[in-house]
């Protein structure tokens, strides 16, 4: 399977979470803070994951999920980077010919809702570092699932066919 990289577009991702961006103006805010309500028997954690660069093509071979709570990630000293997410299937595994790639500018982050199949975050240009929260403390935080090798392509070399 093969797939090119989409730019953010909020409606389109609505069903897998939520993009987190600053507020228009000085003085504002933008509260995400029901994304992350308190989740009955679980800690909510605050890390910082640091995530080493990749080349496209990118091959994904395994997703994950966290059935209990959302979770969200806060790009520093982040240029780009790719958030893969898909549905579930009937049987609740990764649908994996339905996944949707992004390509997230480093200004913007993401939310993922609880039970949302997505692979790591792929970063591009250069290594870095998200700050991550979500609330965990069930055994069955982390669940991972195989799926048949999802190639990422580079945009622009689908577009002219060459790479850039």
């Amino acid at each position: 399977m093969r797939i090119v990289p989409v730019p953010p577009d909020a409606a389109a991702f609505s069903a897998f979470g939520s993009f987190v961006t600053g507020p228009a103006k000085s003085g504002d805010r933008r509260l995400y803070s029901d994304w992350l309500a308190p989740v009955a028997g679980l800690s909510l954690q605050f890390h910082i994951n640091a995530v080493a660069a990749s080349a496209l093509p990118h091959v994904l071979t395994q997703v994950e999920n966290h059935p209990h709570a959302a979770q969200a990630f806060v790009p520093l000293n982040v240029s780009r980077y790719l958030v893969t997410v898909m549905p579930s299937d009937a049987a609740g595994r990764p649908d994996a010919p339905k996944a949707m790639t992004v390509v997230m500018p480093g200004t913007m982050g993401v939310i993922y809702r609880p039970g949302v199949w997505h692979a790591g975050i792929t970063v591009l240009d250069h290594d870095a570092q998200f700050a991550v929260l979500m609330w965990r403390g069930a055994p069955d935080d982390d669940v991972f699932a195989a799926i048949p090798p999802l190639t990422i392509l580079d945009a622009q070399t689908e577009l002219t066919g060459t790479t850039a």
